[in-house]
C-alpha cells in the first residue's frame, strides 16, 4: 500500500495531485485543517492535511504499470469462488496499519522509506478548535474513493465559511492585543500620538517653542481627559483641551496693572528690553487716563543719551525727573518727589550675570512705602536667557513681569514656559514703539490663541 501526504489551501487542489500522483482509485484516509509557518503561533497560514493512499495491487497508480490483463477480469465477470474482493473496510484498516508503521518507523529512528512522513500536530489554540458538526466537514468517517469530478460546492461553501469565521476570530484577537500593548505602555508613562489632531498641535507647540516637557505634559492630559470622557480626540476637542490648561498656568487672581496704592514702580531687567519707553507708555497712561501726579527718577547713567531720553518724555508729559548716581542720592530724590502719587524709577540694563551690578541694583531698590518690581523681558530674547535673567533677578521680591517686542516675534511659548517654571504674575505686553498706545495689560485667551492657531500675527 502507498501512502502519501499532502498540505494543501483547498479539497479541489488535494483531489486534483491525488489523482495525479495515485489515481483514481486512491482512497482519502484523513483531513485536518492545520496552521503553518508564522511567529509564536501568530501571522500563520491555514492549511488542510490530507491523507490518501492506494493499494500497492490496484493498477492505475501514477508512476506504476498496468497489471497484465489476465489478472484483471472482465466487466461483468464474477471472480472465481474463495476470492473475494477487498472491502472497504479492510482497505482502511489495511492503510492505518501502514500509516502506524511509517509512524513507528520514524520514531524508532529507522530511515522512512516513500510511505513515511512526519507527524504534525494540532497548532490551533483551544479556542480555533472545530466542532463535531464542522470537524464532518473535514473528516471522512470512512474510506472515501476519489471521485472523478471536483468536490460538491456545497461542502466547499461551507469549509470557506468556516475558515471565515476562524480569520474573523484572528483579526479580534490581533485587535485585543493591540488595545493591551496600548494600555500598558500608557502605564509605563510612554504616550504614543498617532492621532492627527494630536500630532498637529504637538508640532503646532514646539513650534511655538513651548518647553518640550509641558508639551508632553499638556497632550498627556488631553488623553487623560479624553478616555475619562469617552470622546474623540477631534481637533475641537485637543483645542479646547489645551486652552483650559493654558489658561489655568496664566490665569491669575491678582491685579495686572499698577494697583492704585502702589507709591514707587520699579523697572528691572536686562540692557535692551525697552524699560525706558515702557516707562513713559505707562506714565502717560497714570497720567492722562486716572489723573495721577507721576514723577521720574532713573539711575541708567551708564547708556549714552539714557537721561536725555527720559527727560523728553518727561517735559511731553510735564512730570518732574530725578537723576540718581548712586545709592546715596536715592532719599534725596524720594524727598523731593514726595508730592508725587506714583513713582517710576528706571534702573539700568546691567549684565545680570555680574555679581556686583546685581548688590548695586538691590540697593536702589530700598524704598518706603509700597512698591511693585516689574521684571521687564523682550519675546525677542530665546527661552535660555530668559530663565538665566530671571533667575538671577529673582534675588530682588519681584512682584510681575512684563513682555515688551510682542510685535517683533511669532513665538510666544516663553510666556507659559516663564509662568508655569518661575510662578511669576503677568502684567503688561508690549507690542510697539508708540507713546502711549503701544501697550496694554496681557490677556491670556489672546496669547492662548496665538500659540494654537497657525495664522501669523499682525
Amino acid at each position: 500500500m502507498r501512502v502519501k501526504r499532502y498540505v494543501v489551501d483547498t479539497m479541489p487542489e488535494a483531489l486534483q495531485k491525488i489523482r495525479v500522483d495515485l489515481g483514481k482509485d486512491a482512497v482519502i484516509i484523513n483531513t485536518k485543517a492545520i496552521k503553518t509557518g508564522g511567529f509564536l503561533g501568530m501571522f500563520s497560514k491555514k492549511k488542510i492535511e490530507v491523507i490518501a493512499a492506494i493499494d500497492s495491487s490496484s493498477g492505475n497508480a501514477a508512476g506504476t504499470k498496468p497489471p497484465p490483463p489476465a489478472t484483471s477480469p472482465p466487466s461483468g465477470v464474477v471472480p472465481p469462488s474463495g476470492v473475494a474482493p477487498p472491502s472497504a473496510a479492510s482497505l482502511q484498516q489495511t492503510a492505518k496499519h501502514a500509516v502506524a508503521a511509517a509512524y513507528g518507523a520514524q520514531r524508532k529512528g529507522v530511515a522512512a522509506d516513500s510511505l513515511a512522513f512526519p507527524e504534525v500536530p494540532d497548532v490551533l489554540p483551544p479556542a480555533f478548535m472545530l466542532s463535531e458538526a464542522e470537524a464532518s466537514t473535514f473528516s471522512t468517517p470512512t474510506v472515501t474513493r476519489v471521485p472523478s469530478t471536483a468536490v460538491p460546492l456545497e461542502r466547499t461553501q461551507a469549509a470557506a465559511a468556516v475558515l471565515k469565521t476562524k480569520e474573523d476570530m484572528l483579526l479580534e484577537e490581533m485587535k485585543q492585543m493591540k488595545e493591551l500593548m496600548h494600555k500598558l505602555s500608557m502605564q509605563h508613562g510612554e504616550v504614543e500620538l498617532p492621532n492627527p489632531s494630536i500630532e498637529r498641535y504637538e508640532r503646532r507647540l514646539l513650534e511655538q517653542e513651548v518647553d518640550p516637557l509641558l508639551v508632553k505634559e499638556l497632550l498627556a492630559n488631553v488623553h487623560e481627559q479624553a478616555d475619562n470622557d469617552e470622546s474623540e480626540l477631534t481637533d475641537i476637542y485637543v483645542k479646547q483641551s489645551l486652552t483650559r490648561q493654558l489658561l489655568a498656568i496664566l490665569a491669575t487672581d491678582s491685579a495686572k496693572p499698577i494697583a492704585a496704592d502702589t507709591r514707587i514702580a520699579h523697572f528691572v531687567g536686562p540692557t535692551g528690553v525697552g524699560k525706558t519707553t515702557t516707562i513713559a507708555k505707562l506714565a502717560a497712561e497714570q497720567v492722562l487716563k486716572y489723573q495721577r501726579k507721576v514723577g521720574f527718577i532713573t539711575s541708567d547713567t551708564y547708556r549714552i543719551a539714557a537721561v536725555e531720553q527720559l527727560k523728553t518724555y518727561a517735559t511731553i508729559l510735564n512730570v518732574p525727573l530725578e537723576v540718581v548716581f548712586s545709592p546715596l542720592d536715592l532719599m534725596k530724590s524720594f524727598d523731593n518727589l514726595k508730592d508725587c502719587d506714583l513713582i517710576f524709577m528706571d534702573t539700568a540694563g546691567r549684565n545680570f550675570r555680574n555679581e556686583m551690578y546685581v548688590s548695586e541694583l538691590n540697593a536702589l531698590l530700598r524704598a518706603s512705602g509700597k512698591s511693585e518690581t516689574f521684571l521687564v523681558l523682550s519675546l525677542t530674547t530665546k527661552y535660555k536667557d530668559m530663565k538665566a535673567i530671571t533667575t538671577n533677578f529673582s534675588k530682588f521680591k519681584l512682584h510681575k513681569v512684563l513682555f515688551t517686542k510682542m510685535d517683533e516675534t511669532d513665538s510666544f511659548g516663553a510666556i507659559p514656559n516663564l509662568i508655569r517654571e518661575f510662578g511669576l504674575q503677568t502684567s503688561y505686553i508690549a507690542n510697539g514703539q508708540s507713546v502711549p498706545d503701544d501697550i496694554e495689560v496681557l490677556q491670556e485667551q489672546q496669547i492662548i490663541d496665538l500659540l494654537l492657531e497657525d495664522n501669523n500675527h499682525e
